[in-house]
Order: structure tokens, then C-alpha cells, then sequence
């Protein structure tokens, strides 16, 4: 995904023109996995088994650093547990990161991108990954669904707010 804009000639994050004649991008420059694990225990035991109907826990969140002024890594990480009563059908923790360049963006903004833009760009590579893992692990695909990252970036703001405001 890239955004590039000169002299305010396009709209800014926010729908409304940047005033600041500041260039202004937002491109993806680097894609990576940067942890991996698939873990199934019980197996060859779990192929066994007839009628298994597992219930499947996903765990999402994301993490950013910056790398310099202009370029961040962003982590999204997912934890997927499936299980049948106590025991596992498997296990997997990915990490999945991508080096950001944002520039001529207002603090809030890129807080805002950081937060919503580049994880919603990172997870169709994740979800592709888990689904070809699992795959690969003897069982049928997962297929993830989408994932509004923009309500996971305002409740995380808003918990975070009511948290500030209690102390």
C-alpha cells in the first residue's frame, strides 16, 4: 500500500486536505516473518479420532517500534489455540512484521496508522501463513476472518483512556 501526496493536492488521513504543502507517503518497504511455531502434541493420536469438533481461540495484537524518523517495524502477533476439552489439537504463535515508511504525517496520524493501516496490511499475509501451516500439519485450512483493525485500534484507545483516567 502506498499513499504519496505533494504540496496538500490530496486528502490526508482524515479526509480533510493537508494544508502543509509537507510530501507525504505511507508505503509498505520490507515483509517478514519474524517468529514462527506450530506445535500439535497429539499427534498422530488427533487423526484418529472421529467427529472432532475443536474450538479454535485466536489472540491478536500488534506492536510497533520505531526504527528511525520515517520507517517503523510493526509486529502483528496471533496466537491460535484449537482444542478439544483439555487437550490440543495444535498450536500456533506467528509473528508477522513488515518495515513501514511514514512520513509527513501529524503524530496522531501516524499513531493512528501504525495502529489500524499497517496491521489490516500485514494480516492477509498472516492469515495466509496459518492457513497453509495448518494445512501442512495433516489438518483442513483455517481460514481466518477479516478483522476490523480500525474498532481493535478504538477500543484499545478507549480501555486505555479509562485506565489513564483511574489513576
Amino acid at each position: 500500500m502506498s499513499e504519496s501526496t505533494t504540496n496538500g493536492s490530496s486528502a490526508n488521513g482524515n479526509g480533510a486536505a493537508d494544508s502543509s504543502g509537507a510530501a507525504r507517503s505511507f508505503a509498505l518497504e520490507q515483509l517478514y516473518i519474524k517468529d514462527l511455531s506450530f506445535e500439535s502434541p497429539n499427534a498422530p493420536q488427533v487423526f484418529q479420532q472421529a467427529g472432532i469438533e475443536p474450538e479454535t481461540e485466536l489472540n491478536i495484537r500488534n506492536a510497533h517500534q520505531v526504527l528511525d524518523n520515517q520507517r517503523y517495524e510493526v509486529v502483528l502477533h496471533l496466537r491460535i489455540h484449537s482444542q478439544q476439552n483439555d487437550n490440543t489439537i495444535f498450536l500456533i504463535e506467528l509473528e508477522q512484521a513488515g518495515v513501514f515508511k511514514v512520513e509527513g504525517y501529524s503524530d496522531e496520524q501516524t499513531t493512528v496508522l501504525l495502529g489500524t493501516q499497517c496491521p489490516a496490511t500485514l494480516f492477509p499475509y498472516a492469515r495466509e501463513t496459518v492457513s497453509g501451516l495448518v494445512g501442512k500439519g495433516g489438518f483442513p485450512p483455517l481460514i481466518l476472518q477479516p478483522i476490523n483493525f480500525e474498532a481493535l485500534f478504538a477500543r484499545a484507545r478507549e480501555q486505555q483512556q479509562q485506565q489513564d483516567a483511574q489513576a
